[in-house]
């Protein structure tokens, strides 16, 4: 081994103090030359485990661009959800970089910035489900009105994604710069504590809400507690599996976020970004069953039961157009005539108290 393979660490470990000596000299490390424990990581991001998170992430990927591209029902949900797919690949990518090459720092930043931010993007999806969950139920379960629940934690996700993008973006900028990165570590991890706790105040109140209506159904019964228009929807084993993959995916996103606080709020250095199997247990593995749970019981087909019949109702002018039948009728003395066999048929199963149905957002 030449003489600068056998200096290199010992520069690098008297150079501690200063960062960008540490960065500039990093950028010059070879696997040949300097020992592992000086990377970025201080371990070989594992081969296996990241090709594996790639496969996955891709293949959760590609079946959520097929819903957008079959389906406009639900739209909202799927570009959140292939949005932070998208992002997740893009990391792995990076590690995957990372793994020819652990001192190199463009495979580093891609995956810290791809993977810290990717999960905001999944966090807006559950966040949108929820109002359509209380529609389902009767509104008169919930504490505040439906919409109220976007309107509440969408812009909240929002603050979150921008913060940890800028900070991102920022300790990007300054580690190409060999500069000191804390500043925009410290907005990442403000980033993702409100994002923590964003997602604390949403479990906080799906629970009030599954609290309240199973006191209410207990007291008045289901049929008078519940909305008695989605009998058949929330029976249907498809719904039932949905509202499971929520609460599974949403525990596995909050579980992965707190760890990324306590992770990134060590710094670059510390000792949990240094620990690979708590990243894949608690980072891959985590987000992962999230986007797996909702490939497998995506609102598009799991709403279904509610949708395949489906009234849309203009009260401004007393009309109702009937989605199968594409035909507009007007209430008055003579609105049977000229009606369609769907609409007939569609009307007939109202008046005898089948499930009508809410239109999509």
């Amino acid at each position: 081994m030449d003489t600068f393979s056998l200096s290199l660490p010992l520069l690098l470990s008297r150079s501690t103090t200063n960062q960008t000596s540490e960065q500039a000299l990093r950028d010059l490390c070879t696997l040949a030359t300097c020992p592992i424990s000086q990377s970025y990581y201080a371990y070989r991001p594992s081969l296996a485990a990241n090709t594996t998170f790639l496969v996955l992430f891709s293949l959760s990927l590609i079946a959520f661009l097929l819903e957008v591209a079959l389906s406009r029902r639900f739209i909202g949900f799927t570009i959140a959800m292939a949005s932070g797919c998208t992002l997740e690949v893009l990391g792995y990518v990076g590690r995957i970089m990372s793994w020819h090459n652990p001192f190199n720092q463009n495979g580093f930043l891609m995956q810290i910035v791809c993977l810290t931010i990717a999960p905001a993007f999944m966090a807006a999806g559950l966040y949108l489900s929820l109002s359509r969950i209380v529609n389902t139920f009767g509104p008169e379960n919930s504490r505040i009105a439906p919409l109220s629940y976007p309107r509440i934690f969408i812009p909240c996700d929002v603050l979150s994604l921008v913060l940890q993008a800028l900070g991102g973006g920022m300790a990007s900028v300054a580690s190409h710069q060999n500069k000191d990165v804390k500043p925009g570590d410290n907005i990442m991890v403000a980033g993702l504590a409100f994002q923590v706790f964003t997602l604390l105040m949403f479990i906080i109140l799906c629970s009030d809400f599954a609290i309240r209506t199973l006191r209410r159904m207990k007291t008045l019964g289901s049929a008078t507690a519940l909305d008695p228009t989605h009998a058949k929807l929330r029976a249907s084993w498809s719904f039932q599996g949905f509202l499971c993959a929520l609460a599974l995916a949403t525990l596995c996103i909050f579980i992965r976020s707190t760890y990324r606080v306590a992770e990134l709020g060590e710094g670059w250095e510390g000792a949990l970004i240094k620990t690979q199997s708590l990243f894949i247990g608690l980072e891959g593995v985590m987000v992962i069953i999230a986007c797996l749970v909702l490939n497998a019981f995506h609102p598009e087909w799991c709403f279904r039961e509610g949708y395949d019949k489906k009234v849309l109702r203009n009260v401004k002018d007393g009309s109702i157009f009937f989605k199968r039948g594409g035909k507009k009728s007007n209430k008055g003395g003579s609105e049977r005539e000229g009606k369609g066999s769907t609409e007939l048929e569609l009307e007939k199963e109202k008046e005898v108290g089948s499930e009508p149905v809410t239109p999509p957002a």
